[in-house]
């Protein structure tokens, strides 16, 4: 586990959550979703003033292996995407917790996060 990755909540789909501590969270996928994809080589990112839906599309992500959706693990208006992703897709495989998050997410309801994994739940799900 990366030294960040504690303080964060997951989706069973393989999103993790940082709670900004506003009524806003930041979006991204976990490293173990970023190693099963390899090399990313595309991210198509949401629209800043976009309603997200929890377990619905938020994004796709493309690599020289698969395209993957990537699911809202919040509801929520995005406020900001990560477009340095647009030219620089591979920061997701190099660090998917901080320079390679997809969205910053206003949550509609903050008791959402209740609903998500911390990081001992989430990576129990992993291990096989």
């Amino acid at each position: 586990m990366s030294a960040p990755e504690k303080d964060y909540k997951f989706a069973p789909s393989h999103e993790w959550v940082k709670d900004n501590g506003d009524g806003t969270v930041t979006v991204g996928i976990s490293h173990h979703a970023q190693e099963l994809l390899g090399d990313v080589v595309f991210v198509e990112l949401p629209e800043v003033g976009d309603d997200a839906t929890a377990a619905q599309g938020l994004s796709l992500v493309e690599s020289v292996k698969a395209a993957s959706d990537v699911y809202a693990p919040v509801s929520g208006e995005i406020i900001a995407v990560n477009e340095a992703l647009e030219d620089n897709p591979e920061l997701i495989n190099e660090s998917p917790f901080c320079d390679g998050w997809i969205a910053k997410i206003r949550l509609s309801d903050p008791a959402q996060l209740n609903g998500l994994l911390d990081s001992s739940a989430y990576n129990n799900t992993i291990i096989e």
